[in-house]
C-alpha cells in the first residue's frame, strides 16, 4: 500500500485521495508534498492534507496490452493481463489523475468526458489483499 495516498478506512463509500493544499497560494498537489509547494509562482507555505475530489471526468485513457521493460521485475509464472489507464480531470483541483480502471472495465466502456469515481483497488485481484491502490470505475454504467 502507498502510505498516505489514500483514506484507508471506511470502505468504498469513503475512499478518497489525499493530497495537500498550500496555505499561501492554495494549490493543490498529488501525490502529496509535505515539504514545499509545487506552484513555481508560489513563495511557499504550509502544506495541509486535503481529500480529493470523488469523482471526475475521463480526460483521456489507453489500453494497455504489453508489459513494461526493464526494470520492472515479472514472476514468469504469473500471466500478463491487459489493463486500461485512466487519466481522470478533477475540476476542483484543477489537475489531472493517473489510474487504472476498475476490473472489467475497459476502452469501450469510457469515453472522453465520462464521470468516473474513485474506488479501493488492488495490484493484483488473486492475491486476496485490502485496498494497495486505487481505480476508477465509470459512474452510470456501474
Amino acid at each position: 500500500m502507498v502510505a498516505r495516498w489514500f483514506t484507508e478506512e471506511g470502505g468504498e463509500e469513503e475512499f478518497r485521495l489525499l493530497g495537500t493544499r498550500c496555505t499561501a497560494c492554495s494549490s493543490v498537489s498529488f501525490p502529496r508534498e509535505d515539504a514545499f509547494c509545487r506552484n513555481p509562482a508560489c513563495g511557499g507555505g504550509d502544506q495541509t492534507e486535503v481529500p480529493l475530489s470523488k469523482r471526475g471526468r475521463v480526460w483521456s485513457y489507453t489500453d494497455c496490452r504489453y508489459r513494461p521493460p526493464a526494470p520492472y521485475v515479472f514472476d514468469p509464472d504469473v500471466p500478463w493481463r491487459p489493463y486500461t489507464l485512466v487519466a481522470v480531470e478533477l475540476e476542483a483541483e484543477r489537475m489531472v489523475v493517473l489510474g487504472r480502471a476498475a476490473p472489467g472495465v475497459t476502452p469501450g466502456d469510457l469515453s472522453v468526458g465520462t464521470e468516473v469515481e474513485v474506488v479501493p483497488g488492488v495490484l493484483d485481484e488473486g492475491d486476496g489483499t485490502g485496498p494497495a491502490t486505487w481505480h476508477w470505475r465509470p459512474v452510470e454504467a456501474w
